[in-house]
């Protein structure tokens, strides 16, 4: 029932999902008085990047408060003129006459014909046209609901109270420059919700990692306590099909609280912490050793032992690079290894590897895939590896007892940047570097990391 606060009472949406209203209504009251919003001006809350979790997220928005129209204003941007290719369209086409809620929502809108001409090759759709009828490009096969979509990025984000960053860590830079110059006249900064993953490495005046968050935060001037990330272990289509997920929205305590139980639903619950920056950079660094997963699996016909003996590599690594990037990353193992679980699984960058591996994708296509979006695991193999090859990060080997730069101690880093930005070996290099008789247990790496004082809290850009 539209606007009941009492218990939970849910109503159909018009794409068959359940909107619920547990107290919407009070915490979208809450959030407005907390940003100093005045009676009768709603909240304005704008998506910038539609990929599968960004439009996912607005939609999630838009189903648990959207009805409340005179309350709050919820809307996505995307680039113009990208065209759905023929095959797309046929298929968006199967999948649509395979649901009869999203049949019957597009027949009533007078939407349907469009997509009729779209299968028979006489029209050319639009990304950002079937998006406002509740279809992502990158992911056709889970149908959302309508979208309020706007192309032109100055009036999406002009007057935004929440602005939602889904774009990759990649564009996160250039995309927020342009905001900024809109944003020169606003009075008061806006809240801005991180959702990419990925860093940049920077060398000067000391190696260091730069997250998306720091990036918005240089493009805009907007303070870094009104700036949050939220991710977790989780695959957008399977939130949105209301599995059970959850998420951490971290960043400062003024907003994460209040946030995170704005964004909380029934499905999907969402935490929050104070370590911003740690677990921004965790975010990205799941997708580096995704990649090579996805490589094993394919090269091994979905061995499971091979599987077990690269997970036990790459876990090594990964505990081995938290040591050096958090001063207690005991507190990093549970959160990182869920998001690195679930990637594996089903991730777009562990299907990235086996697809390169298969030799189905070549590495000459980019990073930027069809109906998958970017993989952002690239860009940070290529960040990860020239931060941790800085002689001044050096540490001490444990076998040759001499100092080393951190990657001479993460092989399997060392291989992925070998095939995926050097181009100087083959996929299969990555099944040699977990065969070769001189790597030691991957234990010993752990027990190197908990035994030595490796922490470096200049990577994070702390004095």
């Amino acid at each position: 029932m539209v606007g009941s606060i009492v218990g939970v009472h849910s109503s159909p949406h018009s794409n068959g999902s359940v909107h619920y209203s547990n107290g919407a209504e009070e915490k979208l009251d809450e959030l407005h008085r907390l940003l100093g919003k005045s009676e009768g001006d709603p909240l304005k809350i704008v998506g910038v990047g539609a990929g599968a979790w960004g439009s996912v997220f607005v939609a999630l928005l838009q189903d648990a408060y959207g009805h409340f129209r005179d309350k709050v204003q919820i809307r996505i941007w995307r680039r113009p003129g990208r065209p759905v290719d023929r095959s797309t369209a046929e298929h968006l086409f199967e999948v649509i006459n395979s649901r009869e809620d999203v049949l019957r929502r597009l027949i009533r809108r007078c939407a349907y014909l469009k997509y009729v001409e779209g299968r028979l090759g006489d029209r050319t759709l639009y990304a950002d046209e079937i998006l406002r009828d509740g279809f992502c490009l990158n992911m056709i096969d889970t149908p959302l609901c309508p979208l309020k979509v706007v192309t032109n990025l100055q009036e999406a984000v002009w007057d935004a109270d929440i602005v939602v960053n889904g774009l990759p860590s990649t564009d996160t830079r250039v995309v927020f420059e342009e905001i900024g110059r809109y944003w020169k006249e606003r009075t008061r900064d806006p809240v801005i919700i991180s959702l990419a993953k990925g860093i940049e490495a920077a060398l000067d005046p000391v190696p260091h990692i730069i997250t998306p968050t720091q990036m918005i935060s240089h493009a805009t001037g907007v303070p870094i306590e009104n700036i949050l990330y939220l991710g977790g272990p989780n695959i957008a289509s399977e939130i949105y099909n209301k599995e059970y997920a959850n998420a951490r929205i971290c960043g400062a305590v003024k907003w994460r609280k209040p946030l995170a139980k704005f964004l909380r639903q029934p499905h999907f619950i969402v935490w929050d912490n104070s370590d911003l920056i740690t677990h921004e950079v965790m975010g990205g660094l799941k997708n580096v050793y995704a990649i090579g997963a996805g490589m094993v699996a394919a090269l091994t016909s979905e061995s499971a032992t091979s599987k077990s003996v690269y997970f036990a590599h790459c876990t090594s690594e990964m505990i081995f690079i938290t040591h050096l990037l958090a001063e207690e990353p005991e507190k990093l193992a549970g959160p990182l290894l869920a998001d690195t679980y679930v990637t594996l699984l089903k991730g777009r960058n562990a299907w990235y590897g086996q697809m390169l591996a298969k030799g189905e994708l070549s590495l000459d296509m980019g990073d930027s895939i069809k109906g998958k979006g970017t993989i952002q695991g690239v860009s940070a193999v290529d960040a990860f590896y020239e931060l941790l090859s800085q002689s001044s990060l050096s540490v001490l080997h444990p076998e040759e007892n001499k100092p080393v730069a951190p990657v001479e101690l993460c092989p399997i880093l060392k291989t992925l940047y070998k095939i995926l930005i050097k181009r100087e070996l083959l996929t299969p290099a990555i099944l040699q570097a977990l065969r070769d008789e001189t790597m030691y247990d991957p234990r010993d790496r752990i027990e190197m990391a908990q035994s030595h004082a490796l922490y470096r809290p200049s990577l994070l850009g702390q004095p």
